[in-house]
């Protein structure tokens, strides 16, 4: 199975002076972007901030910050602002790996091309 990893700027919408680039992964298992805690004071204060308990893909439950609004944008698509959410992250070989959920490729009319193990953008947006 290959991974598709993408370059993601995200700018706090209240403060675009907050800002930080990284690779993530795309996880079309995931909702968000979601990214480590220790990278939310990095990007400032939020208009809202929510507290949430979620189950993760190994069924465990954990507590996350749900903040917004931030600007998203993966290299080579449209920005789109939205929430992100924020979690307790070990990290692997000395850095996080981020995820790349599904909402954030929606808005952002982006497809997982799983032949070719890419992202692609979409033609037209589903307002379905």
């Amino acid at each position: 199975m290959g991974r598709i990893v993408a370059k993601v700027t995200v700018k706090n919408a209240l403060d675009e002076s907050k800002v930080r680039t990284f690779d993530a992964l795309v996880d079309t298992g995931a909702t968000l972007l979601t990214l480590p805690m220790a990278w939310k004071q990095e990007l400032g204060k939020f208009l809202t901030t929510e507290k949430e308990r979620v189950q993760l893909a190994d069924q465990h439950e954990v507590d996350v910050e749900i903040c917004g609004p931030l600007t998203i944008q993966l290299e080579g698509f449209r920005k789109i602002n939205t929430e992100v959410a924020f979690v307790d992250m070990k990290p692997v070989d000395g850095g996080y790996e981020p995820l790349i959920g599904y909402i954030v490729l929606e808005q952002a009319g982006i497809a997982v091309d799983m032949i070719g193990h890419r992202l692609v953008a979409v033609k037209h947006l589903d307002l379905k």
